[in-house]
């Protein structure tokens, strides 16, 4: 049977597989799902077009993240006991469905068919997907795990630079009256439909392909060099294996679901009003210094921070240990949260860069997360364990916005404050942070109760190979050149152009 080829067993890697077309496998996901935070270059024309208000267009983006942060809480065991080909194909499905659903529901003016397609059925997809390469990942790179979930979740951020770019260039040559470059355009409901067609076919194949090159490696492999015993000399890294059911028991999980909480409302904090913010920050009566047109080139530099900070920060993690440098995303990000209510307003240059820091942190807390869970619980189920952990997020989208919002509609109209209006919700987010700090300060390893007894991670069985095989395995991987090269074509030539298009706009900043 055709489905055969999803099972787990047919992804089994041969000897000689290249580890490093893992991960474009996993990008090939993130960026075609991270589409879902580019919902602002439409969101106008589509309030336009349904002739209805902004909070019942935000719904959609409001449903789908929710929907992601249950798929994925749901669907983690499914993820992790069927491998990861499967998941990947399911995405793929629910998500570029949701696309044309939507798209359907726009042609034909009914709301509730893009809450149902984009919301519902592509939500799904977005949980599935975001957490469908990560174990896979780490078992790949069991070396740097830090690296390889910053790499893929670098994605995720990565995706909405490029989405932003493209769909602005596909409205203006659906609707010729769409001007991508005007922040006030906006594109009939036709065009916006079309969009969503066309990313629906495109996301479809880029998706495919990335499930058509991972693979899950053999129970025997192990990179070359590197040993499952090197982790015993880290007392914050198990060598053991938890379920999803006995992680849920341990105050490790749920003192991590805080550290995620925390880090991501503070984030939220400045995303959800990051373009009205710095004009607010910057007006004097009624006039800002900070043009409409340089506001959105402050969003374009707060996404490619994003991005980037998911990689950077991640990375180091590897080196400093994922503890260490949750002490940095969040002890560093209360002071310089204190330092944006306090300072934030003496120049342009000052607000942006503490503004960018944070963020680097809000999207680094997001990429290190993965590899603090498989230091804590092992690699056994560490993609469900994600999922159930990811409901943090989900929360974090809820109480973010409300804090931001609350505070602000107490002193008036966003887009008409001035600096000292957010200054009570910035002080609200220094003691969110400081109580995440805490919570990280708290994490200890695992209890051995929790821990499998006999059923240790692929990695430590293969600690009891024969070594000399291991590293013959590991010293053919450079196998399929060809193929590692067009993988990595397909997802950093998009990834590239994103990022040159962003930083074209964010001149506007400065210019």
């Amino acid at each position: 049977m055709a489905i055969d080829v999803l099972a787990r067993e047919k992804t089994v890697a041969p000897t000689g597989y290249n580890r490093w077309l893992i991960p474009p496998a996993a990008l090939a996901i993130h960026l075609c799902i991270g589409q879902v935070y580019a919902t602002s270059v439409y969101k106008a024309s589509l309030v336009a077009h349904f002739d209805t208000s902004l909070t019942n267009i935000g719904f959609i983006f409001s449903i789908a993240i929710v929907m992601l942060g249950l798929s994925a809480a749901l669907f983690g065991t499914w993820v992790d006991s069927g491998g990861p080909r499967r998941a990947m194909v399911a995405s793929a499905v629910c998500w570029s469905s949701g696309l044309l659903i939507g798209s359907a529901g726009i042609a034909s003016t009914q709301l509730w068919l893009v809450y149902l397609g984009y919301g519902v059925i592509g939500g799904i997809g977005l949980g599935i997907g975001y957490i469908s390469p990560v174990s896979t990942l780490m078992k790949w790179f069991p070396d740097r795990p830090g690296l390889a979930t910053g790499l893929a979740i670098m994605g995720f951020g990565g995706g909405a630079l490029v989405a932003s770019a493209v769909s602005g260039k596909l409205l203006a040559s659906f609707d010729g009256s769409f001007d991508p470059t005007d922040v006030t355009s906006v594109a009939d409901g036709s065009a916006v439909a079309s969009l969503f067609l066309v990313l629906g076919v495109v996301y479809l194949v880029v998706m495919l392909f990335g499930a058509y090159l991972v693979k899950v490696p053999a129970d025997d492999w192990k990179p070359e060099g590197w040993s499952p015993q090197e982790d015993e000399k880290d007392a914050m890294k198990t060598t053991a294996s938890v379920t999803v059911n006995n992680a849920m028991r341990t105050p490790q999980f749920w003192l991590l679901w805080t550290v995620l909480f925390c880090n991501v409302t503070a984030g939220i904090g400045i995303l959800e009003q990051a373009s009205l913010m710095i004009q607010d920050f910057f007006r004097e009566g009624s006039e800002t210094s900070v043009s409409s047109a340089a506001a959105a080139g402050f969003v374009g530099l707060l996404s490619v921070c994003n991005m980037l900070g998911r990689f950077v920060w991640s990375s180091t993690s590897d080196a400093v240990g994922r503890k260490a440098i949750y002490m940095v995303y969040l002890g560093l990000g209360t002071l310089l949260y204190a330092a944006l209510a306090v300072v934030g307003g003496s120049s342009t240059l000052v607000f942006v860069l503490i503004a960018g820091v944070i963020i680097s942190f809000y999207g680094g807390g997001f990429a290190t997360i993965p590899a603090y869970l498989k230091d804590l619980f092992g690699t056994l189920q560490v993609g469900a364990i994600h999922g159930r952990l990811l409901t943090a997020w989900a929360a974090a989208g809820v109480v973010g916005p409300l804090i931001i919002n609350g505070f602000l509609d107490a002193e008036g109209t966003p887009g008409e404050l001035t600096a000292d209006a957010y200054r009570p919700a910035f002080f609200t987010m220094v003691a969110i942070l400081a109580v995440g700090f805490v919570a990280n300060l708290l994490v200890r390893p695992v209890a051995e109760k929790f821990q499998e007894a006999d059923r240790a991670d692929a990695g430590d069985r293969a600690a009891d190979r024969d070594d000399a095989q291991l590293t013959t395995q590991e010293s053919t991987h450079s196998k399929k050149p060809l193929l590692a090269a067009i993988a990595w074509v397909v997802v950093g030539g998009p990834l590239l152009y994103g990022l040159i298009e962003t930083a074209r706009k964010t001149t506007t900043l400065f210019g």
